[in-house]
């Protein structure tokens, strides 16, 4: 069943983080999961099996574009089209907010997310991010 993440979510929802290699020690998923809830221009959408949260989203509208971030798919649950669904999902939640277009980072060297992406019509852009930590 496919719903919106609430905050009684939140350590299911960071174990599947960690058990889909989502995460990273420079990231704080905690509290990227409290920020996209308190906010109002963001969510997590996720998929619960059995009491069991098996699959997230988190979208988000920057007010220029759409950002997904933390898209997983449980290891026993994929091939089961939950990727395909939840992607789906946040792109009719951005449709709902009048985001022209949905973006998204992928490190280069995964190229199993990469060619999940691009089986769903996503492409590669020809553009390089740049950055710079405000936490430290």
């Amino acid at each position: 069943m496919m719903r919106t993440a609430k905050g009684d979510d939140r350590a299911a929802v960071l174990a599947l983080w960690e058990a889909c290699g989502l995460t990273r020690p420079w990231n704080d998923a905690a509290a990227d999961f409290t920020r996209a809830l308190q906010g109002t221009h963001s969510t997590i959408l996720l998929d619960e099996r059995d009491g069991r949260v098996v699959a997230t989203v988190m979208v988000g509208d920057d007010g220029h574009r759409g950002w997904v971030y933390y898209l997983g798919v449980a290891p026993d649950h994929r091939g089961d089209g939950l990727g395909r669904t939840l992607m789906e999902a946040a792109e009719a939640w951005l449709r709902d907010r009048d985001a022209p277009k949905i973006q998204l980072m992928v490190r280069d060297d995964n190229e199993p997310a990469i060619g999940f992406y691009r089986a769903l019509g996503y492409e590669v852009q020809p553009v390089v991010t740049i950055g710079k930590r405000l936490d430290i």
